[in-house]
């Protein structure tokens, strides 16, 4: 075990690479994304409905008793989807919970663990035929692909069967990147180099049309999303067909909720909500741009540029994956993510306040 000294400074690292790739929405996305540190028996790890931008300024790293949580694990035990009955309470000063994600970090052999819901990613693990576009330019590297599996006991479950293997570098289908190393500078190194290769040219987009997209918004309950980048979703035909086959990803589903609301011909916010019978966080007007609920959280507007990001990299041909209706009911129906969910709504009503 680390001196007491060397790893509190491994863990400022660990903090300070958290926040560099918090701050890149290219590979995380408001709360999403976790990272790790293993000291002896105990797993640091980001805290959960927190930001890694924010890794710096706040106390966002909670210590987990990791044996018990392993065994749990292996037992297939509930427990481990409480991952916060595993906290070391008298090191855990911001009282907060753990990642949902923990289970996955704690099954990881390697020290340093970084999750990340990197577009390039993500673009390429809700494909079907994912194994065979990233395995040549993961060559050389210690890989393995995961298919979809919800977030926490069940990923882990997943991930568990490739523990002979001992990869550094996790595909995640229809979530994510996973990499690991022994130190923390390897870990940023890997992480570096495993979206260098997976780097894919975005499809240019059409600009919105701000005048339209202000007179839609004019007396509803409808503001312009948080980043330009957003409307792409929208303004490029081939984002908005592959926008309308469903959800691709767990973050999308959590924050902006099912699938993509897309208004059709002639409708305005007023006619949309009609149709649904409900407010939907986020409304993607074809050619114009897209609408966001007054109240939707900054993890919501992280979202919806996500949304723009991955479909910008994905082609029209591509023989694509959403999850299933079954899928969204275990995201929806989780308590962990309800947890989660309660957090950004708190934040963002102080941030009003």
């Amino acid at each position: 075990m680390p001196e007491a000294a060397g790893w509190q400074a491994e863990l400022e690292q660990l903090k300070a690479v958290s926040a560099r790739i918090g701050g890149d929405p290219l590979l995380t996305q408001g709360a999403g994304g976790n990272t790790s540190l293993k000291v002896g028996g105990t797993l640091w790890i980001k805290a959960s409905g927190t930001w890694l931008a924010h890794a710096l300024e706040r106390d966002i790293m909670v210590p987990v008793e990791m044996a018990p949580l392993i065994a749990a694990v292996e037992a297939i035990d509930p427990a481990a989807e409480q991952a916060h009955q595993f906290t070391i309470a008298a090191l855990n000063s911001s009282g907060l919970r753990p990642s949902i994600e923990t289970t996955v970090h704690a099954l990881m052999p390697q020290r340093v663990v970084l999750h990340v819901h990197c577009v390039d990613t993500i673009a390429q693990a809700v494909r079907d035929d994912c194994v065979q576009q990233v395995g040549p330019r993961l060559a050389g590297l210690n890989w393995a692909c995961v298919p979809y599996a919800r977030p926490g006991l069940p990923l882990a479950l997943a991930i568990s069967e490739h523990r002979g293997q001992r990869p550094d570098v996790l595909i995640l289908g229809n979530h994510g990147l996973v990499v690991a190393a022994d130190t923390v500078a390897g870990a940023e190194a890997l992480l570096e180099d495993v979206k260098a290769r997976l780097r894919v040219a975005p499809r240019s987009a059409p600009a919105l049309d701000a005048a339209r997209l202000a007179q839609l918004a004019d007396g509803t309950n409808y503001r312009l999303p948080s980043a330009d980048a957003a409307h792409a979703a929208a303004t490029d035909p081939v984002s908005l067909d592959l926008a309308a086959k469903g959800s691709l990803y767990p973050d999308h589903v959590i924050f902006l909720g099912t699938g993509s609301v897309i208004a059709r011909d002639g409708e305005d916010v007023a006619a949309v909500v009609a149709r649904l019978g409900t407010s939907p966080v986020s409304i993607l007007f074809p050619g114009t741009g897209i609408l966001m609920r007054r109240d939707a959280t900054p993890g919501a507007d992280a979202m919806a540029r996500c949304l723009a990001d991955v479909l910008a990299r994905v082609p029209d041909n591509a023989p694509v994956r959403v999850l299933t209706p079954q899928e969204h009911l275990q995201l929806t129906d989780w308590d962990a993510e309800k947890y989660r969910q309660d957090l950004a709504r708190k934040a963002a009503a102080k941030k009003i306040a």
